[in-house]
């Protein structure tokens, strides 16, 4: 842990990056909406509402967003992270586009998560080119 905070601490990162302290208060919130929005998506896909299709990019993004923390901090990789992120970006597009028809309100619930990963993106996109 003590490797893993001087890590974040000595990373290049843009001027317009935010505070380090906004993240877990973004993260709660948007973990919440997760939380709500996916559940539901899993109910309906288990009980044969949903076809396993419009499950399967809300799976990925659990396990893309899983895995970013550990990439980042652990490894220390900012290039294996990037690629990460856009996996995260892309399956959430896809979950959003796919699960509409369905349940609408899904989509919705989600922009806020789809908007702070897309700033997510730009930003990691910054510090690996920055930190190359």
């Amino acid at each position: 842990m003590k490797n893993s905070l001087y890590y974040r601490q000595h990373l290049k990162r843009p001027r317009w990056a935010p505070p380090a302290e906004m993240f877990a208060p973004v993260w709660t919130f948007l973990y919440i909406l997760i939380a709500i929005s996916f559940s539901i998506v899993f109910i309906n896909g288990f009980k044969g509402i949903l076809p396993f299709v419009v499950v399967l990019p809300f799976i990925l993004n659990l396990l893309f967003n899983a895995i970013y923390t550990p990439i980042q901090f652990g490894l220390k990789n900012n290039y294996l992270a990037t690629v990460d992120i856009f996996l995260i970006l892309g399956t959430l597009i896809w979950s959003v586009i796919v699960i509409y028809p369905y349940l609408h309100w899904i989509t919705f619930i989600n922009i806020p998560y789809l908007l702070w990963v897309s700033f997510a993106t730009i930003l990691q996109c910054t510090i690996t080119w920055l930190n190359r």
